[in-house]
């Protein structure tokens, strides 16, 4: 008789959470963030450790910009099951915009945990590309004096070469850039763009002619060849 009432209580409640879900999760997709934040927000309140609404409303907050309610999502996230290497990843992610945008000091105290973050994503997946990428950016970013290393940067770039040639070349095209060795960074973009063939490769590539190297005539053939691949 317990279980019966249980029942007849619970599962209507269940059945709304779902549908509430749903709709909210049709509404993200569809770009409409902030009604789909109010369902999705409902959500929680019937079922605090639904692991998909902790997501969405950690991609949300973090769109948003707002980082504490980012970090809070997907922090829980972490302690609900801490085997998922994404969650590590997208924590680690929106901690580093926090730190980004806080004072020296703060931003100091945070850096240990934004890496061990990306490091555990990795440790998780060994194939985790993203957290290899953010890690780059988080050695070439950083000063010296705090940890940040060329040499690390260069080691997850290897690392991704092993994994993907296409990201092998861009991250190393990115180091080269950003230390403004722009003839290597043209040769690796040269090299992303003619095995990845993508929209990004050849973007990067026009980029770099554009806004380092001063050649915008380059830059518009890069683009113009995307163009003409793409249609044929």
């Amino acid at each position: 008789m317990k279980y019966l009432l249980f029942h007849l209580y619970f599962f209507p409640l269940l059945v709304m959470a779902q549908h509430n879900f749903d709709k909210a999760e049709k509404l993200y997709q569809q770009g409409q963030i902030e009604q789909a934040k109010n369902l999705l927000e409902s959500v929680l309140k019937e079922n605090p450790n639904h692991l998909k609404t902790l997501e969405y409303l950690g991609d949300i907050e973090g769109g948003s910009l707002h980082w504490d309610k980012a970090i809070f999502y997907y922090g829980k996230l972490k302690k609900l099951v801490p085997t998922d290497a994404n969650y590590y990843y997208k924590y680690g992610g929106v901690l580093g915009m926090k730190a980004k945008g806080s004072n020296k000091f703060k931003a100091i105290g945070m850096i240990g945990e934004v890496k061990a973050s990306f490091e555990k994503a990795i440790l998780l997946n060994p194939k985790h590309i993203e957290a290899r990428w953010a890690l780059i950016e988080l050695y070439l970013q950083l000063p010296s004096i705090i940890g940040g290393s060329e040499v690390k940067a260069n080691q997850y770039a290897n690392e991704l070469s092993r994994l993907s040639a296409v990201d092998g070349y861009l991250s190393k095209g990115h180091i080269a850039e950003y230390f403004e060795r722009y003839s290597e960074a043209e040769k690796q973009y040269k090299l992303a763009v003619a095995i990845g063939k993508s929209k990004n490769c050849y973007q990067k590539l026009a980029n770099l002619y554009q806004n380092k190297m001063n050649r915008p005539d380059k830059a518009s053939a890069v683009l113009q060849d995307f163009e003409k691949r793409k249609n044929d």
